[in-house]
């Protein structure tokens, strides 16, 4: 992490302030398992505290920690909804769960593939865009080198951080981001942070 750190107030004086506003670097990682994966698709477009509720609900109705793909294939669709979760998201879970049980998706596996080949493989989930699989790898995966361009978030903060009048594009923050490689995730977190009061 140091030598990131490093890098990046190295390579962008605008990054320099931030992290010198934010402090050490503290990324909350995840396992990369089932679980987190279903965890992601539930708290998609909700607030955090709705997410934790529901996803806390869908736990314990499956059985408890830790949430499996056979758990969650026990439960059926009406009983995954009386949850809280949508019908598109008891979808996508359901569907994340029957193509990991199938071996279509295999976790242990994911270690030794590249981040081009996870996010072949994790799309073809219902669901499950390339800005879920950029969380996974950059939160689950540890991966250091990715940056999420379309991200609101991301993008809000690229404006601010650097006095820009119009909302950012993907592009822009490509060209802006490839000076932080290959730590664009800590930038990133650090981006987030950096909107935060």
């Amino acid at each position: 992490m140091k030598k990131a750190i490093t890098h990046l107030k190295r390579c962008d004086p605008v990054m320099a302030a931030i992290i010198e506003r934010i402090g050490p670097c503290r990324i909350p990682y995840t396992e990369p398992v089932f679980e987190s994966l279903a965890r992601a698709i539930v708290y998609q477009q909700l607030s955090g505290k709705a997410a934790a509720t529901i996803f806390g609900r869908f736990v314990a109705a499956a059985g408890g920690e830790p949430l499996t793909p056979k758990k969650v294939l026990r439960l059926t669709f009406d009983e995954t909804r009386a949850l809280g979760l949508s019908s598109q998201k008891a979808t996508y879970v359901r569907d994340l769960a029957e193509k990991t049980a199938s071996k279509d998706i295999v976790f242990d596996r994911f270690e030794t593939m590249t981040n081009d080949e996870i996010t072949a493989s994790l799309i073809q989930v219902k669901g499950i865009g390339v800005w879920t699989v950029q969380m996974f790898l950059m939160f689950s995966l540890r991966r250091p080198d990715v940056l999420p361009c379309g991200d609101l978030g991301i993008r809000n903060a690229v404006q601010k951080a650097y006095g820009l009048k119009e909302p950012v594009s993907p592009a822009q923050i490509e060209k802006i981001g490839a000076n932080w490689r290959p730590y664009c995730s800590i930038a990133s977190w650090y981006l987030w942070r950096s909107l935060e009061p």
